[in-house]
C-alpha cells in the first residue's frame, strides 16, 4: 500500500513538471494512480487541483458575475472560467480563444456571432450498442439531457490546437472521456478514435445559455470500463438501434421527462443510422468526409 502511493505521488511530481505550455490535462496524467486509493486527491473533475499546484487559472468572474451566477454548481462554475475555448470561423479557421462561460452565453453568441470548436464521441461496444450519457442536473448547458457518449470541447491549449488527422480534437476527446466517464486512457488510443464529419449549429439551452460550435464527430469501437463522474453524468446506458428508437420516440411524446441534447438529435436525424451500418460492418473510415462541414 505505501509503495503503491509513493508511485502515484511521484506520478503527481512527474506531471507537474511537465504541464508546461497550455496546462496538461491533470486527470490524463493521474489515470494510473487509481491504485493508490486516498494518498491521491481524486483529479476527474477538479480542475482547480492544477491550479492550486501552480497552474494558470484564466478569466475568473468578476464581483457582478458571481453574484448574477451565485447558484452554478462551484466545479462547473470553475470549468466555466478556467476552461478556454478555441474560436473559430465557419471554415474552422482559428481565430481566437474565449473563456467557457462567455461562448455559452446568448447574449455573445448572438451579438457577435461567436464560434467555438466542439467534439462528440459516439463510442460503441462489440455488441455495436451505442453508449449514452444523462448529463448531471448541475451542468449548466442541457442539464439532465441525454446525448452521445460525451461532448466538449477541446481546449486553447498546445495539445488540443493540433489539426494534422484531428490529433487536437482526438486529445480533447481522450481527457474528456476520461473526466466523465473515467475511461483510462490506455482503452482509448487517441489514433482509433475516427472523425467522420464536422457539423455547425446553434441552439438555445434556456434564456441564458446556449451552443454555437462546429463540432467534431468522433466515433470508434472499443470495449471499456466505466467509471462515470457524478459532477459531469447522472447515468450511463448502451442502446441498440431498437432502444435507442424507443427513447427518440418517449423524447418526442415528452414521456418520462426524456429530452435529448439538440446536437445528439441532429446527429442522429442526419447521419447517425447511416454510420451505424457502416460501424457494423467494419467500414467507417470508408464513411468519413472531413472536408464538408455541414451547416444544421
Amino acid at each position: 500500500m505505501a509503495s503503491s502511493a509513493a508511485r502515484s505521488l511521484a506520478l503527481v511530481a512527474s506531471a507537474s513538471a511537465s504541464l508546461g505550455v497550455g496546462q496538461r490535462s491533470w486527470a490524463r496524467l493521474a489515470v494510473s494512480s487509481s491504485s493508490a486509493g486516498s494518498a491521491l486527491p481524486k483529479l476527474r473533475g477538479l480542475r482547480s487541483f492544477a491550479a492550486s499546484a501552480g497552474g494558470a487559472v484564466m478569466g475568473k468572474p468578476g464581483p457582478g458575475v458571481v453574484d448574477a451566477d451565485a447558484g452554478m454548481d462551484a466545479v462547473q462554475r470553475r470549468l466555466m472560467f478556467e476552461d478556454e475555448c478555441i474560436l473559430v470561423d465557419e471554415q474552422d479557421n482559428v481565430i481566437g480563444h474565449e473563456s467557457k462561460y462567455n461562448c455559452h452565453l446568448m447574449e455573445k453568441i448572438e451579438a457577435g456571432n461567436a464560434l467555438h470548436r466542439a467534439f462528440s464521441v459516439f463510442l460503441f461496444n462489440s455488441k455495436y450498442e451505442l453508449l449514452l450519457q444523462q448529463r448531471s442536473a448541475t451542468k449548466v448547458t442541457f442539464p439532465l439531457v441525454w446525448t452521445n457518449t460525451c461532448c466538449s470541447h477541446p481546449l486553447y491549449r498546445e495539445s488540443e490546437l493540433i489539426e494534422e488527422n484531428c490529433a487536437g480534437v482526438r486529445n480533447a476527446a481522450q481527457r474528456k472521456l476520461f473526466d466523465e466517464l473515467g475511461i483510462v486512457a490506455d482503452e482509448l488510443p487517441v489514433d482509433q478514435f475516427i472523425p467522420l464529419g464536422r457539423m455547425l449549429y446553434k441552439a438555445p439551452s434556456d434564456g441564458k445559455w446556449g451552443e454555437h460550435e462546429l463540432d467534431y464527430l468522433l466515433f470508434m469501437v472499443r470495449d471499456v470500463k466505466l467509471d462515470p463522474n457524478p459532477e459531469e453524468v447522472a447515468d450511463v446506458k448502451y442502446m441498440n438501434r431498437h432502444q435507442l428508437k424507443e427513447l427518440l420516440r418517449k423524447a418526442d411524446a415528452g414521456e418520462d421527462g426524456v429530452k435529448l441534447s439538440p446536437w445528439f438529435r441532429l446527429v442522429v436525424d442526419n447521419f447517425l443510422m447511416g454510420w451505424w451500418d457502416h460501424v457494423e460492418q467494419g467500414t467507417l473510415q470508408g464513411a468519413a468526409d472531413m472536408k464538408t462541414i455541414h451547416k444544421l
